[in-house]
């Protein structure tokens, strides 16, 4: 890429180092690509105790003391001789799960709101939708391998994290939670009586999903949708400010990197067909598409079959 003419400028902070108005005056346009690295919080009694952070906070400080010293460096949270609860799925909780399994923690527990998923598919989940099945990943193997058990608590609801007297969080007093649809069709839920239960922890990662864009592009005076996300015209990575873009997690929402590139190689057509009136670049964000002729890919040939009679 950098043979290609792009200048990397790293180190920057956008909004500090460098002015948006320096920015705009500099450049014909701008792609805004910022992720969304707002955390979805937990705000119940105790959020504050020491030892209850967000899986983020967690995973960037290890992966950087992992690169920097091989942990050697201690710039890192220790999950070794540690209880641990991981408050939320996905892939970012999982990720805390394997990671806390090999720091060295005496156990692992992941917490998840929603009940277990069925084996195979539910009615309402037919094909092509993503299966909405249950699904063991590498963290949970690894704490099978080394516990004996699933480290996952389905239909649980965190109300409390629990103090040891001394600022730091030694628990958390939870409730279990009885799904059913309503009267609509709709799925919803209700706490079961006398199902309180309290889980020891020293460590708690909440890992929840996240909300949207950090307020890095405020400068811009961009308008948001109503789930924070930067927001652009329907079918279009052009923002409310000519010139303008917006492509990836901070416009669509949290996604995966597969969206990632598929938005980036959309919206650089979008900007490409801003900037030079016209593009060549194909519509679909990938490789160029056009029907095969029968000269292109030609059939093959198979004699006739005949019957010969006696």
């Amino acid at each position: 890429m950098k043979d290609e003419g792009i200048e990397f400028r790293c180190g920057v902070a956008v909004g500090h180092d460098v002015s948006y108005e320096d920015l705009r005056a500099e450049c014909d346009a701008l792609v805004i690509a910022v992720g969304a690295t707002v955390a979805r919080d937990l705000p119940i009694p105790g959020r504050k105790l020491n030892g209850v952070m967000f899986a983020m906070e967690f995973l960037t400080k290890n992966t950087q003391s992992l690169l920097d010293s091989n942990l050697e460096d201690g710039n890192y949270v220790s999950a070794k001789g540690k209880k641990v609860i991981v408050i939320g799925g996905g892939d970012t909780g999982n990720d805390c799960i394997g990671t806390s399994v090999r720091h060295g923690a005496t156990s692992v527990v992941n917490f998840e709101l929603l009940q277990r998923p069925p084996a195979t598919r539910a009615p309402d989940n037919p094909w092509p939708q993503w299966p909405r099945t249950f699904k063991i990943d590498y963290g949970h193997a690894e704490v099978q391998a080394h516990f004996g058990y699933d480290p996952r608590q389905f239909a649980i609801l965190s109300k409390e994290f629990v103090d040891d007297g001394n600022g730091n969080v030694k628990g958390i007093r939870t409730v279990r939670l009885d799904w059913h649809k309503n009267e609509k069709g709709q799925w919803t839920n209700s706490e079961v009586p006398d199902s309180e239960e309290f889980f020891p922890a020293d460590l708690v990662f909440l890992s929840m999903g996240f909300l949207g864009p950090d307020d890095c592009t405020n400068g811009l005076g961009l308008k948001r949708d109503a789930r924070t996300n930067i927001a652009t015209p329907k079918g279009s990575y052009a923002t409310s400010e000519k010139g303008i873009f917006a492509a990836g997690d901070c416009r669509r929402g949290q996604s995966l990197i597969v969206w990632g590139i598929q938005e980036g190689r959309q919206c650089a057509r979008e900007v490409d067909q801003y900037l030079m009136n016209y593009t060549r670049l194909p519509a679909d964000g990938g490789i160029a598409k056009r029907p095969l002729t029968s000269i292109e890919n030609p059939l093959p040939q198979f004699p006739r079959m005949q019957t010969v009679t006696a």
